[in-house]
């Protein structure tokens, strides 16, 4: 029984500080429409690009960013991933290369755009080695 319980609230808690990352611009728009959200775009190689696992796991994995996401952002995530195995569906390579030829034309990794509602660009960054407050405050300024 304690374990049972145990689980479901490790469950429970992984929940709560999961992302919603979308990897379907239309939807994203869409719901940045529905919401009256901003788009966060990141361009990342997840698998090769060291820029862009630090900031998975020091900004995007953030209890901090995790909440100011949730109550203001449509998370889009497009990535290039180079191992067999991380390889993504052709829809989704299509869709990313297409983000890229439009947004991201210099190849730039990581490479985080904020985006209105329509995908018109409001700023950029990149890696950043600063706290997750800092990156928000960021990311904040481009709409102030």
């Amino acid at each position: 029984m304690k374990k049972t319980m145990l689980l479901m609230l490790l469950f429970t808690v992984a929940l709560g500080y999961s992302q919603d990352w979308k990897t379907n611009f239309d939807v994203s728009k869409k719901e940045a429409t529905n919401e009256n959200k901003n788009i966060l775009l990141v361009f990342s190689g997840s698998d090769w690009c060291g820029p862009c696992i630090k900031l998975e796991r020091d900004i995007w994995k953030s209890g901090e960013f995790i909440e100011y996401a949730k109550n203001n952002l449509i998370l889009e995530r497009a990535d290039f991933p180079k191992k067999k195995q991380n390889q993504l569906a052709v829809e989704i390579k299509k869709q990313n290369q297409s983000l890229a030829e439009k947004y991201n034309k210099d190849g730039m990794f990581p490479l985080v755009l904020l985006l209105d509602k329509n995908g018109k660009v409001l700023g950029k960054l990149g890696y950043k080695n600063v706290s997750s407050k800092e990156y928000i405050g960021l990311l904040q300024s481009f709409v102030k």
